[in-house]
């Protein structure tokens, strides 16, 4: 039975009684994070470790996409902070899915469509992961000049072959959820537009175990993890600080929100004194 609804900008938490489902309504942004949404989803899991009625949180979007990340409209300004300030964003985030990780609860994420740059950490953060069989993660911080931040890094070496991850990270292409499935990295695939549904089911059952045991399952099963993933919220911390203020990201960026290939040859080319390729000899 539900319980009632909350509804800020960005972001809709319905309480369903033994669950809370919080809901990315930023479609127009293809759900990218914004501090309306991260602000309800702390606020969720915080009610949720607080509540034993409370069996799961599920995470999802609306539109037919799970997160795209980061909006890079907003990035963009980020050559403009000082240091100290995009330290303090990428710390932001770290934190968040510190609290998804360490949320006495199971998070499930509920993806459909696909989940891209910090909506990929968000998804891989979570204990559960249902999606779409035609959905898509992608590591997209490469393609605009950035670094992964929100452990992506940890949770993609934890979840899968080193060659994968690898491919995953340093090219930013897509990889499909039925791939990560077959590698036991999503829990369960279903038809498009029902990741929900999928989510909500495995909702009822984890609902009909034990709160304190299951509270004690997961605190065990992060603990494997925390080690890596603190190694890891250090380490990226000034690597994208560094790279949110580079040349690199300012093409990157600009490339994408002007929807052209981005020139990161010519870039490394000037890096190292080289002449652009059209000019080189055959």
């Amino acid at each position: 039975m539900d319980q009632g609804t909350g509804m800020s900008t960005h972001c809709e938490i319905q309480d369903k009684g033994d669950r809370l489902v919080v809901i990315n309504r930023n479609a127009a942004r293809r759900n990218a994070l914004s501090p309306d949404f991260t602000a309800g989803l702390r606020s969720a899991l915080a009610q949720a470790t607080a509540a034993p009625r409370i069996a799961s949180v599920i995470v999802t979007g609306e539109g037919g996409f799970f997160c795209a990340g980061g909006d890079l409209t907003v990035l963009q300004n980020a050559g403009q902070m000082t240091e100290a300030q995009r330290r303090g964003r990428i710390a932001d985030l770290a934190q968040l899915m510190r609290e998804v990780m360490g949320c006495a609860r199971p998070v499930i994420a509920a993806v459909d469509g696909g989940a891209a740059g910090a909506g990929f950490s968000l998804a891989f953060a979570c204990d559960l992961i249902v999606a779409a069989r035609d959905a898509k993660f992608t590591a997209a911080y490469v393609n605009a000049g950035l670094v992964p931040d929100g452990g992506l890094t940890g949770s993609l070496m934890a979840a899968l072959p080193p060659a994968l991850a690898s491919e995953i990270a340093l090219t930013g292409r897509p990889v499909g959820a039925e791939r990560l499935h077959a590698l036991g990295a999503i829990n369960e695939l279903t038809e498009p537009g029902q990741a929900l549904e999928a989510a909500n089911a495995l909702a009822d059952r984890l609902a009909q175990g034990p709160a304190e045991a299951q509270a004690s399952i997961k605190k065990l099963m992060v603990g494997a993890r925390a080690q890596l993933m603190e190694q890891q919220f250090e380490a990226e911390t000034p690597h994208m600080a560094r790279a949110l203020a580079g040349s690199e990201a300012a093409e990157g960026m600009a490339a994408f929100l002007t929807k052209r290939p981005a020139e990161y040859a010519r870039l490394r080319l000037a890096a190292g004194g080289g002449a652009a390729p059209s000019e080189t000899a055959n």
